[in-house]
Order: C-alpha cells, then sequence, then structure tokens
C-alpha cells in the first residue's frame, strides 16, 4: 500500500490504486441507506425538538400575554413560531452548519477541531508536526486572500484571543450539559400534565410532580444498560409521535379553523408585538422552546450523514411540527374560555387522550434519553481534551461507537433533575431556564460558525459577517428576552455555567501549567545513557511503562523514581497518552514509536495519540498491542539498518536509528492496516513533516510504517528488499541483535509489566496572585483528590502500578 502525499497541506490520502482506502466520510450512500438513516435519526435526533408543542404554548401564555376574542396574541405566536423553525432550525443548521462538519462529526468540539487545525490557536500543550500527517487531519488548499490571512495572523499573534475562544466553546459545552439537566425535567413534566385533564386540582397537585419524578428515576436507573439495548425502539414511537401530532394537527386545522394557515404570514408578527408591546417581547422566552433540540441536529452528525438528517427534517419533523402548532392555534382560536389553562391537551379529542398521553409520554422519555446520551459524550469530549476531571467512562455496546456511561455524571443528573421538577414545580420557571441554555449554545454555535465560514471554508469576511449578523441578531433576540426573566428561572443555567466553566477553566490552567513545568525540567538523554551499574543502577526483567505528557526528552518523575529506587526494568517505554484536535485517529495511525538512545539500551518512546472522540483502549489490550507495535518496530528499525544505514536525505545524512546515540529525532507510525503487492514508494518535496511510505510483500514480514524525521521540509527515501538480510557478516551480526532484541522484549512481557505513573501536588510559586493561588492550591487540588486519577482511566491493575509522587510548583 502506499501513502502519496501532495504538496497541499493536506493530509496523506490513498492511492486508490494501491489497495483499499479508509471509509470517506463524504462518500455517497445509496438511496435506502439515506432513507434507513434518516428513518434511524428520528429517534436519536429528533426526539428533544419533536416534543417541544407539549409546552412551547403553555409556556408563552404563562403570564406575559393573554389569549383574548380578537386571536391576534394566538396567530402572532403561531407567526412567531413557524418563522423561528424556518429560519433557525431549517436555513441555519439543515443549510449551513451542518456542513461545517469535522470528517463528518458535528458539535461544538468539532467546529473548534476546525478552528484549531486552520489556525494556530489551540491550547493544546503537546502539538507535534507529525499530527498534520494523520488522515483526518484534512485540510482545503486556502486560496491566499488578505482578509483571511490577516483575520488569522490576528488570531495566532493575540494569546488572550486563544484564551477567549476556549472560555466561549467551554460556555457551549456548559451550556449543553445544562440543557441535559433541563430537558429531561420539563419534557417529562409536560407530557405528564396530560392527567389535569382527568383528575381534580387537588388530585393533580399532588399527583404531578411524583409520577415525574418516579420516570426520572427510572429514565436515569435504566442508563447503564445502554441505549443501544432499547435504542431499536426510539424511532418508532418518535414516528408515532410525529404522525400523531401531525393527524392531530389536520383534524384541528379543517374542524375548527381552515384559515389559519393566513396567520403564517409575517405581518402577524408585526401586529402581535405592537398590541402587547413589552409583555410581547419577553413572552419570545416561551415561543423560543420550539427550536429547543436544533442543536442536536448538529452534534448527532457523525452517527448518521448530512443528507439522512437533512431529508428527515425538511420532509417529516418540520412539517409535523408546523401543522401541530397550526392545529393548536386553530383550536385556541375558537375557545376562549377554557375551563383549564392552554396547552397541548386541551386541543386533543377526549376520545384519543389516553392513547396520546401514552405516546407523549414515551416520546419525552425518548427525548430526554437523547440529550442525556449527549451530555455524557460532550463531557467525554472535554475529558478527552484536558478540558474536565476524569471521570469513569464505561462504554455499553462493544458494536455501537460512541456509547458510553459516565456513573457519577448520570446520578448527578439526576439529583439536579429531580430537584429542578420539586424546586420549579411548573412549566414557566422549567421553560425560562431551558430556552436560555438552549439559546447560549445557539449563539456560541453562531459565533463558530462564522469563524469557520473564513477560515476554513476561505470565504469572504462579508459572509460570515452576514451569517453572524442575520442569526445573530434573531438569537440574541430571543437570549434578551429569557435573560430579563432571571429571576424567574433563568438564573439556573447561568449558575450553572459559570461553576461549570470555573471547574473546567482551572483544571485545564492547571494541566498546561503541569505540563509546562514538566517540560522545563525534563532531563536530558546523556543523563538517562550514564545509568548503569558504576552508579549502582540495576536493570530488573519485565516492561517499565513511563507515562508522560511530554513527546521527548525524559520526564522529571522517572529521574524521581531512579533516584529513590536506584533501579529500572531491562525494557523501557516512555508512553505519551496524547489527543489531537481531530474526532478520530485511525488505528493504522495511532502509534508513534522510536527509540531513546542507542539499541542496547533498550529504550523506546511510543506516542499514542487520540482523537476527541475515540475510544480510548482498556488495560490488557492497550499492553498487548503495545509490545506488538514495539516488535514491528525493532524489525522495520533493524531491516532498514541492515540496507546500508536506513534512511539518507539528499546530503547523504544517514537517519539510522538502531545504532544512533541520540534516537530522538526519528519516529515512525506503526499501523495495522492489511496490503500485497511489490514494494513501492511516493517521494515528493512538501511543507509537511518528512516521511517516507513503504510497501512490504506480506503482513508477516512488517506492519505498514511511516516515518517522520522531523519538522524538516524535505522528504527521504530508502529502499527495502527481500526479508532476509543478506549473506555478509555484517547482516548475520545484526540478524543476530534482532533476534536477542526481541527475545530480550518477549522475555520482559513473561516477566510482567510495571506502570509508573507521576501522583502530583500542585502549589502555586510564591508571589502568584491571590486569583491563581485561589485556583491552583484549592480548586485543582479539591478536583484532583476527588476525581479518578490517570490509572483508574486507564485501568491499571493495583499490583502493577508504580506511582512516584511529584510537587509542581507553577
Amino acid at each position: 500500500m502506499v501513502y502519496c502525499f501532495s504538496e497541499k497541506e493536506s493530509a496523506p490520502t490513498m492511492d486508490l490504486g494501491c489497495g483499499n482506502c479508509w471509509r470517506d466520510s463524504k462518500r455517497k450512500d445509496s438511496w435506502k441507506t439515506t432513507m434507513l438513516l434518516a428513518y434511524q435519526s428520528l429517534g436519536v435526533v429528533y426526539g428533544d425538538l419533536s416534543i417541544s408543542p407539549l409546552y412551547v404554548y403553555k409556556s408563552t401564555f404563562a403570564e406575559d400575554i393573554h389569549h383574548s376574542e380578537t386571536n391576534e396574541e394566538i396567530f402572532g405566536v403561531l407567526s412567531f413560531v413557524f418563522w423561528t423553525l424556518t429560519l433557525v432550525p431549517l436555513f441555519k443548521y439543515v443549510f449551513v452548519v451542518l456542513r461545517a462538519d469535522d470528517n463528518g462529526e458535528g458539535g461544538t468540539f468539532a467546529l473548534y477541531s476546525l478552528i484549531c487545525r486552520h489556525a494556530k490557536v489551540s491550547l493544546l500543550p503537546n502539538r507535534q508536526v507529525a499530527d498534520e500527517a494523520l488522515s483526518t487531519y484534512k485540510m482545503e488548499q486556502p486560496p491566499h486572500t488578505k482578509n483571511s490571512s490577516r483575520l488569522k495572523s490576528v488570531l495566532e499573534n493575540h494569546k488572550s484571543l486563544h484564551t477567549a475562544l476556549l472560555i466561549l466553546v467551554l460556555l457551549g459545552t456548559c451550556m449543553v450539559i445544562g440543557d441535559g439537566l433541563l430537558t429531561p425535567a420539563i419534557s417529562v413534566f409536560s407530557a405528564v400534565s396530560g392527567l389535569e385533564l382527568s383528575m381534580s386540582k387537588e388530585h393533580h397537585q399532588y399527583a404531578m410532580v411524583p409520577i415525574t419524578c418516579f420516570i426520572l428515576v427510572c429514565l436515569f436507573a435504566l442508563q447503564h444498560y445502554g441505549t443501544h439495548r432499547v435504542g431499536f425502539f426510539f424511532a418508532p414511537i418518535v414516528l408515532v409521535w410525529l404522525l400523531c401530532i401531525s393527524a392531530l394537527g389536520l383534524y384541528n386545522i379543517f374542524y375548527w379553523n381552515p384559515h389559519v394557515y393566513q396567520a403564517l404570514s409575517p405581518t402577524y408578527m408585526i401586529k402581535f408585538l405592537k398590541k402587547t408591546g413589552k409583555g410581547g417581547w419577553m413572552s419570545l422566552g416561551g415561543i423560543l422552546l420550539c427550536i429547543t433540540g436544533s442543536e442536536a441536529m448538529f452534534a448527532d452528525l457523525g452517527h448518521f450523514s448530512y443528507a439522512a438528517i437533512q431529508i428527515a427534517f425538511t420532509f417529516l419533523v418540520y412539517p409535523a411540527l408546523t401543522l401541530a402548532y397550526m392545529g393548536q392555534a386553530a383550536y385556541l382560536s375558537k375557545h376562549h374560555h377554557t375551563i383549564h389553562s392552554i396547552g397541548f391537551y386541551v386541543s386533543v379529542p377526549e376520545s384519543v387522550r389516553w392513547p396520546v398521553l401514552t405516546v407523549a409520554i414515551l416520546a419525552s422519555v425518548v427525548g430526554s434519553q437523547a440529550i442525556i446520551s449527549g451530555t455524557f459524550s460532550i463531557i467525554n469530549q472535554s475529558q478527552s481534551l484536558g478540558c474536565f476531571p476524569r471521570v469513569k467512562v464505561v462504554h455499553t455496546s462493544e458494536k455501537i461507537h460512541g456509547q458510553i456511561y459516565i456513573p457519577e455524571i448520570n446520578w448527578m443528573l439526576m439529583i439536579l433533575c429531580i430537584a429542578v421538577t420539586i424546586g420549579f414545580r411548573d412549566i414557566k420557571h422549567m421553560g425560562n431556564a431551558s430556552g436560555l441554555a438552549v439559546m447560549a449554545v445557539m449563539l456560541v454555535t453562531t459565533c463558530l460558525t462564522s469563524l469557520v465560514i473564513i477560515l476554513c471554508w476561505h470565504k469572504p469576511p462579508l459572509v460570515a459577517l452576514a451569517f453572524l449578523l442575520f442569526f445573530g441578531s434573531i438569537e440574541l433576540l430571543y437570549f434578551s428576552a429569557s435573560l430579563i426573566k432571571f429571576l424567574e428561572g433563568a438564573w439556573l443555567p447561568i449558575l450553572l455555567a459559570l461553576f461549570l466553566v470555573t471547574v473546567m477553566f482551572v483544571w485545564h490552567y492547571a494541566t498546561v501549567k503541569k505540563y509546562e513545568y514538566d517540560l522545563h525540567n525534563k532531563v536530558s538523554l546523556e543523563w538517562l545513557l550514564a545509568l548503569g551499574p558504576s552508579l549502582g543502577i540495576a536493570r530488573v526483567p519485565g516492561i517499565g511503562l513511563v507515562f508522560t505528557d511530554l513527546t521527548s526528552g525524559i520526564p522529571a518523575n522517572f529521574s524521581r523514581f531512579v533516584t529513590n529506587l536506584p533501579a529500572f526494568h531491562r525494557i523501557l517505554v516512555f508512553v505519551c497518552i496524547k489527543s489531537v484536535p481531530v474526532p478520530f485517529v485511525p488505528s493504522a495511525e495511532r502509534y508513534l514509536v522510536g527509540r531513546v538512545g542507542p539499541a542496547a539500551h533498550r529504550s523506546y518512546r511510543c506516542i499514542v495519540r487520540y482523537g476527541y472522540r475515540d475510544v480510548h483502549q482498556d488495560v490488557d489490550s492497550f499492553e498487548s498491542e503495545l509490545v506488538s507495535r514495539l516488535t514491528d518496530f525493532i524489525r522495520y528499525d533493524w531491516h532498514k539498518e541492515a540496507r546500508g544505514g536506513g534512511a539518507h536525505d539528499q546530503d547523504g545524512v544517514s537517519h539510522s536509528g538502531a545504532s544512533s546515540s541520540s534516537g530522538e529525532c526519528r519516529l515512525a507510525v506503526i499501523g495495522t492496516v492489511s496490503f500485497s503487492g511489490a514494494p513501492a514508494f511516493e517521494i515528493e518535496d512538501s511543507v509537511g513533516p518528512a516521511s517516507v511510505s513503504v510497501d512490504f510483500p506480506t503482513v508477516d514480514s512488517m506492519a505498514d510504517v511511516i516515518e517522520v524525521v522531523g519538522p524538516t521540509e524535505r522528504r527521504v527515501r530508502f529502499e527495502v528488499g527481500p526479508t532476509e538480510m543478506g549473506s555478509s557478516s555484517s547482516s548475520a551480526e545484526m540478524e543476530f541483535m534482532l533476534r536477542e532484541e526481541l527475545q530480550d522484549l518477549h522475555e520482559a512481557q513473561q516477566a510482567g509489566t510495571a506502570f509508573i505513573m507521576g501522583h502530583s501536588h500542585v502549589r502555586a510559586k510564591q508571589g502568584s496572585s491571590v486569583m491563581k493561588r485561589l485556583a491552583i492550591n484549592l480548586g485543582y487540588n479539591f478536583l484532583r483528590r476527588n476525581c479518578r486519577g490517570a490509572d483508574v482511566s486507564l485501568k491499571v491493575p493495583p499490583a502493577s502500578l508504580l506511582e512516584v509522587g511529584m510537587v509542581y510548583i507553577v
């Protein structure tokens, strides 16, 4: 197989004539596959959005405006709902935002990842040039426009803008988490509110909250089973619900007011605002609930496809919601003095009220499930990028990627949901809180998409400005209407977001400072090579895995380990598990392996790269795969050495690793892609990292390899002949040394593996500001003591763990 590196800044692509290539996220699916995905998306993507008719009118007419004989209020609200549904979910998300995907993935972190790859604004500390060679790290060749390059330089040159961008992303993330605790409460509470039509007011008042809390407890208690076990019920439930509200809408339109369609005219919005004034503006906080769940279309893009989500919304969800709102308005236009307050169930004929109530409760559970799963996913992404304290992530399905469960977050969400239900006890306050969270997320998405339009799509700034002003002004209007109700429930998402942003930013800040401390206090390679019997240092059997955030150099925690315990393992591997700003890293490109020192020292460096949506391996599969990658690298390195010192650049400088004393300048991507055919090479000059591609005749002889020589601007080339070393005495000697090194690795694996990790305590240095001392000495250390350790995240057996105490003065 050949990796073809072009002169563009894009990642290596696969030559279709050379074998199978990875699945292209932009490939054209058959219409049957697309329709199946569109059907499946109903249960995952549209559960939250489809149940909004349960509470929109009730929340809108709760207090600020009243239904009158002229019908100007109800028709004005219908006009606002229709155009809000049309402009935000349909025009903004379906036609614009869904196209800003990151290798098929959507959401806040996908936009941030795209921006970080096209402009150097990432605060991730251990970036490498080699990361840009990942196949998922694709970038379009930018046309050299003056305006886009000017914006890019401004963003890159001001560190404060990097921090501001990260805080904006964290704010959007925290609002999604806030929506994750508010949506289940308001959805289930609204569905259960249908009981008020069949019970007396006294009984209903005492039954609503306990029933809602019971359903919420059951919902959260079932999370550890994973959504895949009941997921096949989700799409049919939402489909039945959409058909149900469509049928009810059509019935109410034709039976009560066939001319209600005239209210779709924008002139009714103007009449509404003229008549209601400030009360009408404040009622927008209830109207905006009609688009709650729209962000899920973008966030769940990775599970489906752009065409599937577009078809499902445009041809089913959008018409069904429009008919539902029109039907409710048609009924209310003829009923001005209803016994019960305005709501969804008053427009449902009494003969079908109980079946509709049952379907509504099931649909509300499905909608709640979708946002809970999304909350787990976004917390896992935040944790991967070093922006959230470590929590236990359980993968509930071996077949379905991304199905996860986080116990701590699950029970916290359940307690907060029940507290919100008991504390607010009405849809009005819940709607105010949920509406503000929804609009804050949408504002963040609008701002980030504007940057993507300029930096990634290379459109003129005027296009981005028009997008920002048009959709941003609509969202700001709704956001202001929610914000004015701060004391009536909107305080909750603001308070929660401030708390979570503080926690996430403190954790990220301390993580970066720890990395900088490690970087400035790392030990030289000469110190490691000087360790030996003369200094009383012994090499013991086994493999020692030293975990560090550094991608080069010897970490300080290892020097401290050797100082206190003058011995280390026969096979020493410095392991760096790092996150890169891409959603997925193909397994064939995950491991970067190289030597630390000469071959006789038996020391290696392994950089394991994960994307922000990747599933981290457990310790057993990680240990066996790491040994397998080391075996492939050793074979590759000695075979290359046997063919004349390995790779040579155009100046004839050798970059051999088997006998080099440094070994720090060359890492090889060791993969598992199966291939066949004669050896082939593609070498081109490029501005990317120096690399070379190799193809071997059999999988047994060698793994797939890309060699990264460093951040130079040249390509290197070497040839690999047959797998045998040759008949010369030097080749025979190398063959012996290869077998000896592999034997040492095998014996060390049999002796056992030790995981050497740092157990850190962080303190702010003297002279630091009060805020920094509070953040580091109190905030970060409290979070570190009360969250999962790195050994728990990796599921390291306690018997194999060696912790090295470290005090970081930052």
